[in-house]
C-alpha cells in the first residue's frame, strides 16, 4: 500500500492551547481505498509500555485542529495514546475530489485509524476505542457495529447524517415527495456541474453576526465555526461541502445494525441541543431487541446545547469519558 505524500503543517495551528503534559506529532496512514489520512498523535509525556489508544474524529465538516483535537489532547493528558484525524477529502488528508463525504468511505476512515493504532509499538492492540463527535458520532456507531477490534465507543452530541440528509432537521421533510424533489434537484446539478467540469460548494455556516430571526442552533454553529474556533481548512468555517458531496447519505442508513454491537458504547448529548433526538433515538434503536445492553449508556447533560460538547470543558464530561474507557479498555 503506497501512501500519498501530504503537505502537513508543522506549526501549532489548533483552536485550543497546546498542553505541556503530552507529546504531539503528525502521522499519516492509508485506508483500504488508497486514501492517505493525516492525523495528530498525542502521547502522554514519559509514557512507558503499551497504552490504551483512542481514535477521534468529527464534527462533520470540521478538522482535527478543532474539537476532535481538543478531545484527543485531553484524553492523552489522562493517560491514553490518541489520534485526531481528518476524514478523506478534507483537511490535510488526501482524496480527490475535495469536499466529498461517503457513509462507506468515512466508516472506513475510522477502521483505518484502528488499523494504524493496532500496529504501533506503544499501543496495546486489545485496548482500542474510538470517539466520534456530531456527525462522526453516528459514524462511530456504524463503525462499532462493523469492527470487532473496537472495545469501546463514545458518541458525543451525535448526528445521524443519513437521517438528516434524507429527512431534514426534525424530520420536517420525511416524505417520498420531499425526497424526490431534493434528489431531482441534486441530480440536475450533477449534470450541470459535470458539463462545466467543476463542483460548487454548498456553503458553510452563516456569517457573523447571525440575523436575529435565524434558529438558535444556526447561531450556535456560527459562533463556533466562524467565531471562536475558525480554521482555514474547516469546511464549516468556510464554503462547506460540495453541493452534491453528501447526497449518498440519503438512501444509506448507517445505523441499521447497531443493536448487534457487543462492545461498550457511551452516547452523550446536551439536554437543550437541537440534535438531542438523534442520540435518544440511536440509543433506543441500539438497545431494542439487543442481547448486549449491559455495557450501553445514554448520558444527557442538563442545560447543555449542541456546541457545548465541542469545546466547553466545563460541560464536556471528561471524567465520565475517562472512566468509561478505563472500564472497557482493560
Amino acid at each position: 500500500m503506497k501512501k500519498e505524500t501530504l503537505i502537513l503543517t508543522q506549526e501549532w495551528d489548533k483552536t485550543f492551547p497546546k498542553s505541556g503534559k503530552v507529546d504531539h506529532s503528525k502521522v499519516t496512514f492509508i485506508n483500504r481505498y488508497g486514501i492517505t489520512l493525516a492525523a495528530d498523535m498525542y502521547v502522554p509525556k514519559n509514557a512507558e509500555g503499551k497504552l490504551p489508544a483512542i481514535a477521534v474524529s468529527g464534527p462533520f465538516g470540521a478538522v482535527k485542529e478543532q474539537c476532535s483535537g481538543l478531545y484527543a489532547q485531553t484524553l492523552a493528558e489522562r493517560g491514553f495514546l490518541t489520534i485526531a484525524f481528518d476524514p478523506s477529502f478534507t483537511g490535510e488528508s488526501g482524496g480527490q475530489p475535495r469536499f466529498m463525504a461517503s457513509p462507506d468511505i468515512n466508516t472506513e476512515d475510522f477502521q483505518s485509524a484502528v488499523d494504524f493504532l493496532s500496529v504501533q509499538e506503544n499501543v496495546d492492540a486489545d485496548r482500542i476505542g474510538i470517539l466520534g463527535i456530531c456527525g462522526w458520532g453516528g459514524m462511530a456507531l456504524n463503525t462499532a457495529a462493523l469492527d470487532t477490534r473496537i472495545k469501546a465507543t463514545v458518541a458525543a452530541t451525535m448526528y445521524d447524517m443519513s437521517r438528516v440528509n434524507a429527512n431534514e432537521y426534525f424530520d420536517s421533510e420525511d416524505s417520498e415527495e420531499k425526497r424526490f424533489e431534493k434528489k431531482s434537484a441534486l441530480n440536475a446539478l450533477r449534470t450541470a456541474e459535470y458539463a462545466k467540469g467543476e463542483y460548487s460548494r454548498g456553503g458553510g455556516c452563516v456569517e457573523l453576526p447571525v440575523p436575529d430571526d435565524m434558529p438558535f442552533f444556526v447561531k450556535d454553529y456560527s459562533e463556533y465555526y466562524k467565531g471562536r474556533a475558525y480554521h482555514e481548512r474547516s469546511l464549516n468555517s468556510n464554503e462547506g461541502w460540495n453541493s452534491i458531496g453528501c447526497m449518498s447519505f440519503m438512501n444509506q442508513p448507517i445505523l441499521r445494525y447497531t443493536n448487534e454491537i457487543r462492545s461498550a458504547v457511551l452516547i452523550i448529548h446536551g439536554e437543550k441541543a437541537h440534535s438531542c433526538y438523534f442520540s435518544k433515538d440511536a440509543y433506543a434503536a441500539m438497545t431494542k431487541d439487543s442481547k448486549y445492553t449491559d455495557n450501553k449508556e445514554l448520558m444527557i447533560i442538563p442545560g447543555a446545547v449542541h456546541t457545548d460538547l465541542y469545546d466547553n470543558t466545563q460541560v464536556i464530561p471528561f471524567d465520565k469519558i475517562e472512566g468509561f474507557y478505563r472500564e472497557y479498555l482493560k
